[in-house]
């Protein structure tokens, strides 16, 4: 059993997709950070507000007599999600670009050769006739 899985773990498409996870995940940290530290700014600058920090209160927090927050606010941060789908979008493009350049660069195979030609079906009557008459 232990062989069996040696085998499998040591195929090139498993390796392969072990060295493609890996360097997505460091590519996701690359993504992730110009979508942090440059592209939420300048839309920012639109917003007048951190692109992170973009939020719609539902619920008011509540403060007892004493001024004390008995009930926290509730928000939606529709900037969180905005930044993560341009992250998205930034990696789905990126992938399909490298997808693409690879499918080029691969040699386009080469079709099957024919099998041989055999005799026709006509040399083969003509053969058996000959046969026949012998």
């Amino acid at each position: 059993m232990l062989k069996e899985f040696k085998e499998f773990a040591m195929k090139g498409n498993l390796v392969d997709i072990a060295v493609g996870f890996v360097m997505g995940a460091a590519f996701k940290q690359v993504v992730t950070s110009f979508t942090g530290g440059i592209v939420s700014p300048l839309i920012g600058l639109i917003f007048n507000a951190d692109f992170k920090d973009l939020k719609l209160e539902l619920k008011e927090a509540v403060t007892d007599a004493a001024g004390e927050v008995t009930t926290k606010a509730v928000y939606l941060e529709y900037g969180t999600f905005l930044t993560n789908v341009i992250d998205f979008i930034i990696v789905a493009f990126v992938m399909f670009l490298m997808v693409k350049g690879i499918n080029k660069m691969k040699k386009e195979e080469e079709p099957a050769p024919e099998p041989p030609a055999g005799p026709s079906q006509e040399d083969l009557l003509t053969e058996i006739r000959d046969l026949l008459k012998k």
